[in-house]
């Protein structure tokens, strides 16, 4: 239930929190169950709100004791919006999640042209959207096979501007943790292996979930080439599989 109230865990969270459901540096710091109030957020009423109408089966529960909705009347492909992890014997699959707009749009010309093909999804399906506003930068080419053939892995990099000087990383990829970030990059600093930079600083909040700062030590230091060393080094960049 937590995990379905953060913003940055859910593409669309079903859960509408009120209080201290997590961070992205720390997600399971949420408060104790009497500390937080919850709802059904709008986007889980899309997927129940024709319950009433005849559009599922009843079933009897696990014990018997109660009837349950054989499967939920969605108006939206949740599976495709919100993505899911799944593992069984010898088996294991990963869905990203995806664009409200884009599935909703691709839906419709797939009901009325049925015979829409895989090129022409994909002009409308740009590829996966994540929680983060992290860059994808995978090739297209690469993610036209990942959806041709259900095989391979997404790419992500940091977002990152230039501030007086010194660098503001202000988007992380998918599930990658802010402190861990900045424990990667204090470590290369005490090995000297990044002498060019000269401080670090967390400035994230509520309103800036995301704020690393790395400042340099002059104005003569290349911030874009030591970007792309910590992108090669740390989990400022991520691949995530499919």
């Amino acid at each position: 239930m937590v995990l379905m109230a953060q913003p940055f865990s859910y593409r669309y969270p079903l859960v509408d929190g009120q209080g201290n459901w997590g961070a992205p540096d720390d997600p399971k710091s949420f408060a104790a169950m009497r500390y937080t109030e919850s709802r059904l957020s709008k986007y889980a009423e899309l997927l129940l709100s024709e319950l009433g109408q005849g559009t599922a089966d009843w079933v009897p529960n696990f014990d018997g004791t109660m009837q349950e909705p054989k499967m939920l009347p969605a108006r939206l492909p949740n599976i495709l919006l919100n993505g899911t992890t799944g593992i069984a014997v010898g088996m294991a699959t990963d869905i990203p999640p995806h664009n409200l707009r884009e599935v909703a749009k691709a839906a419709i010309t797939l009901i009325e042209q049925p015979k829409t093909t895989l090129d022409q999804l994909l002009d409308i399906v740009q590829g996966p959207d994540y929680p983060t506003e992290a860059e994808i930068i995978t090739p297209r080419a690469e993610i036209r096979k990942i959806y041709e053939n259900g095989r391979g892995s997404v790419r992500m990099r940091a977002v990152w501007t230039k501030e007086d000087g010194a660098v503001v990383i202000t988007a992380l990829p998918h599930q990658v943790s802010g402190a861990k970030v900045l424990e990667q990059i204090a470590a290369q600093m005490r090995n000297k292996k990044l002498p060019m930079v000269d401080d670090l600083r967390d400035e994230s909040d509520h309103e800036n979930p995301t704020r690393l700062v790395i400042v340099p030590r002059s104005n003569r230091v290349d911030m874009e080439q030591v970007m792309n060393h910590l992108f090669a080094t740390h989990r400022s960049g991520k691949k995530l599989p499919y």
